[in-house]
């Protein structure tokens, strides 16, 4: 088969590179399962009646079709964009099945057909975690979600993955402090300061006069209330003190200094209140998160979310629930870019290469190879009979450390092809030290 073009936005990874990628889920699954998160995995297709009714994320659904399919689809599928959607509908479909309060955790890809750039792919891997309530869904799981974040990111520090700012806001504030200053067309200026990083202070003025109609001093008021920034809960005194009243700023207020009060105590610094941020998504209706790397903040959000009171319904029930996002592949723009120093010692599970002496040999090295993977050691036998330099070569393209030999002086012999140690060894017993048994991933 010929070379294929490469497809912009669907990336593939080396060996290695998997290998980094594959520690940083593995410690992403095991936080979250030590918070009590049940593992699910989501289908890879939902109705597209489902999947573009929120927001203007409709745009960039990948449709799905049989290639022979007779005239048009009665039910016609999408891949998910993300992960929430396909919660609701699971939720909706075994809500018998299941306890609640729910904790769900995912690991898998998404696809958004958007242009592709710097930590930005049509087919990407993401890692969720959502708390679904069968009523009631108490205030503290919005505190509890980000600090999961936050302990997730603490578990990836020692791979190099720098520490992370957790940004919060409240859309009930939002919405509150716009009608309370007269302005109706909520989304429009959700909209508007969402894009206050992106565009500045002055272009958002005239997005808000524009989009959502607002004079001169509501977009001062609009401005001044996304300038407000702090990790502590006090920063409600600078909202109360722009004069602004309605029961839903109040409710915002309230639950956002509920939770800046409790993250100060539990992880000091890493959750920060921003009044700008809105998130794009329509179904956000308390809570809302984003998070940056620290020193890399211009790679963008690399874990997102927020509260959602309405997503999941079956007849007359709904199930609130709050979850965040993480963005793997986001994530791993920054892990795989040279100036990061994060590694991995190999991309090749084998530990061993078992030499053959020649072809008629070869079943004794499979023995040593079978008796070597019994005892969960990874291991290849050479592939060809050549002179045992060219054998210990292709380990050294391989970066697999060790070499075993079965006629050595001694009888089974394995070198280290690092220091050119070779010393007697045991089938049954032998092993490499504990760094080299398997790839590890560290910062140079």
């Amino acid at each position: 088969m010929a070379k294929s073009a490469r497809l912009s936005g669907f990336p593939e990874r080396l060996p290695a590179e998997r290998v980094i990628e594959k520690k940083v889920i593995d410690i992403l699954e095991h936080t979250f399962a030590l918070h009590g998160f049940s593992a699910l995995n989501h289908r890879a297709v939902e109705p597209i009646s489902q999947l573009a009714k929120d927001g203007e994320i409709d745009k960039e659904i990948f449709a799905v079709s049989r290639l022979h399919s007779e005239g048009a689809e009665r039910n016609p599928l999408g891949l998910h964009f993300d992960l929430t959607v396909p919660l609701a509908r699971y939720i909706a479909d075994n809500a018998n099945e299941l306890s609640f309060p729910f904790k769900a955790a995912r690991v898998q890809p998404v696809w958004r057909g958007e242009r592709p750039q710097q930590g930005r792919y049509r087919e990407f891997i993401q890692a969720d975690i959502d708390v679904i309530a069968d009523a009631e869904l108490p205030g503290h799981f919005e505190v509890e979600i980000p600090l999961a974040v936050a302990d997730a990111f603490a578990r990836l520090a020692p791979l190099g993955v720098p520490g992370v700012k957790i940004v919060v806001n409240d859309r009930r504030l939002l919405e509150g402090f716009a009608r309370g200053i007269g302005l109706e067309t909520i989304q429009a200026v959700l909209r508007c300061l969402d894009k206050y990083d992106k565009i500045g202070p002055e272009e958002v003025a005239k997005l808000l006069a524009t989009e959502a109609g607002a004079n001169e001093e509501q977009q001062r008021l609009c401005l001044e209330l996304a300038a407000i920034e702090s990790d502590s809960p006090d920063f409600a005194e600078e909202v109360r003190a722009l004069g602004v009243e309605h029961p839903l700023l109040d409710a915002g207020l309230d639950s956002l200094t509920t939770m800046l009060r409790a993250a100060h105590d539990r992880a000091p610094g890493v959750i920060v209140a921003q009044l700008k941020i809105a998130r794009g998504l329509d179904y956000y209706t308390g809570a809302v998160y984003e998070t940056q790397l620290i020193g890399y903040e211009e790679l963008g959000s690399v874990a997102s979310g927020g509260r959602y009171d309405s997503l999941a319904t079956v007849g007359k029930k709904t199930y609130p629930g709050v979850g965040m996002s993480i963005g793997v592949s986001r994530l791993m723009a920054f892990i795989l870019d040279p100036e990061s120093g994060i590694s991995a010692t190999r991309g090749i599970p084998s530990a061993v290469v078992v030499a053959v002496t020649d072809e008629e040999g070869r079943a004794e090295a499979d023995a040593v190879a079978a008796a070597l993977r019994a005892r969960d050691i990874a291991c290849e036998v050479s592939p060809s009979a050549t002179k045992f330099g060219k054998q210990i070569r292709y380990a050294e393209r391989r970066e697999i450390p060790f070499v075993w030999f079965t006629g050595g002086e001694s009888g089974h012999e394995v070198k280290d092809i690092r220091s050119g140690e070779q010393i007697p060894a045991d089938p049954q017993t032998w092993e490499p030290p504990e760094a080299d048994l398997r790839p590890r991933v560290y910062k140079a």
